[in-house]
């Protein structure tokens, strides 16, 4: 999340291990999240998962934005 002095200010190693831990409490796990050590732009890769991993990735999403299914 972006904060008040703009979303470089976010390390992105603190953001990949507060997105894992928000992930796995709602059971969701991505294998291949990282903060991207290659990429100055602060960026975090999410990786590849599997599309059932996605698609309950889209359902927790929807229930917390309260869009439903």
């Amino acid at each position: 999340m972006a904060t008040a002095k703009g979303p470089e200010a976010v390390d992105p190693d603190v953001a990949t291990e507060a997105l894992r831990e928000a992930l796995m409490s709602v059971g969701i796990v991505l294998p291949s999240l990282a903060a991207d050590a290659a990429s100055d732009l602060g960026l975090v890769s999410l990786g590849r998962v599997r599309a059932a991993v996605a698609m309950r990735l889209a359902d927790v999403v929807r229930q917390k934005s309260g869009a439903g299914a």
